[in-house]
């Protein structure tokens, strides 16, 4: 996956050259040699006594491991060490990658269109959040950033755990991504593909983990079953066990042929790889697709004063609460007071605050109807509970692997970017 960076052996030897009069108090490398730190410090001590052609001829050396981190191009390891296999982790690079394909899903031509042309001139959005579209693509464009920060997180911290030195402190070449926003056709083909094939191994992935629980019963109830001591007689005891332990041999290859299959195989270095270039190709998938939105601009004070119910948690609470109401104004009978005593000890603490000084210095101008309060809040309920229900949605774990499906940010299904509520 990607490019050669060109020249690399003279750009070192340039480096070198530059860098020579300086090794007395040379700490700390640019971030193209950052991975040669430790190396390049103790084989640099020596070059004093074995002549600058020795010292390049080291470089050189050290030149074929170097990894390719020229933005214009794909994330080479060019490092022959042999990684160790994901095994265990398997299910917890999963759900990076199932957050990654979320992100690229979200921001694909058919969603966005969506989202401009849908959800951002929805009533919901409109009333909840703003009616200024600018400020609404600025907040869409910071919540991919936030997307993006999250994945890019989790890609470092993988990183960090490979034998491969140049896989560590990827948040430094991340951090260089800011300057690069030209969009890169072959990289986005690539993308595509590569999450394509990491996605077939996510699903063999929840296969495994799946199996590998019933592999646990099967063994407990092979084990339990050697225990026991019961009425039938030991041939029948016989018959029992070899049928348990074919059954358990049989659910044995089954988890092997996954392990084979998914992840848990795979060498975390290739893996990584292409995890990183799905960081660069999301970077400038989200410049591409808000453009002038995706900046350092700060949003309104709105949204700078107000925390939004997703990061504060609170956001499956409130579409709880609004579809309780909505059940509620649509029965036609009247509402029993132990139902709206719950519905009132359900919300928030300061709802409740507001609600009694409201109440108390409420005021009725008019009678209304039974009938004509209904209509009032079934105008408002018209547009509030179709975005309860999709919050609702996005909460249930979607094509999370494990039991880290309810660990994190869960993502919507629907790219209907729902952390607006």
């Amino acid at each position: 996956m990607g490019q050669t960076v060109k020249k690399k052996k003279e750009i070192e030897r340039e480096f070198f050259m530059a860098e020579l009069s300086n090794l007395a108090t040379m700490t700390i490398l640019p971030f193209e040699h950052k991975y040669l730190v430790s190396e390049v410090s103790s084989l640099l001590g020596r070059a004093g006594t074995v002549g600058l052609g020795k010292a390049v001829d080291v470089l050189d050396t050290l030149g074929s491991s170097m990894t390719s981190l020229n933005l214009g191009s794909g994330f080479t390891s060019g490092v022959t060490t042999k990684g160790n296999k994901i095994t265990i982790l398997a299910f917890e690079v999963a759900n990076t990658i199932v957050k990654g394909a979320n992100l690229m899903q979200s921001l694909s031509k058919e969603n966005i269109k969506h989202l401009k042309e849908v959800v951002l001139p929805s009533e919901g959005v409109q009333n909840l959040i703003s009616r200024d579209m600018d400020e609404l693509l600025r907040i869409a464009a910071a919540d991919k950033r936030e997307e993006l920060k999250v994945f890019s997180g989790e890609v470092v911290r993988f990183g960090n755990r490979c034998k491969d030195p140049q896989l560590h402190n990827l948040d430094r070449y991340f951090a260089k991504l800011g300057s690069e926003l030209t969009p890169q056709n072959q990289l986005k083909e690539e993308a595509r593909t590569i999450m394509d094939q990491l996605m077939t191994l996510v699903q063999y992935t929840a296969e495994l983990y799946h199996e590998l629980h019933a592999l646990d019963r099967f063994e407990q109830d092979y084990r339990r079953k050697l225990q026991e001591e019961d009425n039938s007689n030991a041939a029948q005891r016989g018959d029992s066990l070899a049928i348990l332990r074919a059954e358990l041999k049989s659910q044995k290859k089954h988890v092997r042929s996954l392990q084979k299959k998914s992840l848990w195989s795979k060498i975390l270095e290739e893996v990584m790889e292409k995890l990183v270039d799905t960081v660069h190709f999301l970077h400038l998938e989200i410049h591409e697709a808000f453009g002038s939105a995706d900046g350092d601009r700060p949003v309104k004070g709105s949204q700078n004063s107000h925390k939004k119910l997703g990061s504060a948690g609170l956001a499956l609470h409130y579409a709880n609460i609004i579809t309780q109401i909505d059940t509620l104004v649509s029965r036609s009978s009247s509402v029993p007071p132990n139902t709206r005593d719950a519905l009132y000890q359900g919300l928030p603490p300061t709802i409740k605050s507001a609600l009694r000084s409201k109440l108390q210095s409420f005021q009725v101008k008019e009678e209304l109807t039974i009938q004509q309060i209904k209509a009032e809040m079934e105008k408002t309920l018209q547009w509030l509970v179709p975005i309860a229900t999709n919050t609702t949605k996005a909460h249930h774990g979607f094509g999370w692997v494990g039991e880290w499906a309810n660990a994190g940010e869960i993502p919507s299904p629907l790219g209907d970017h729902l952390r607006f509520l």
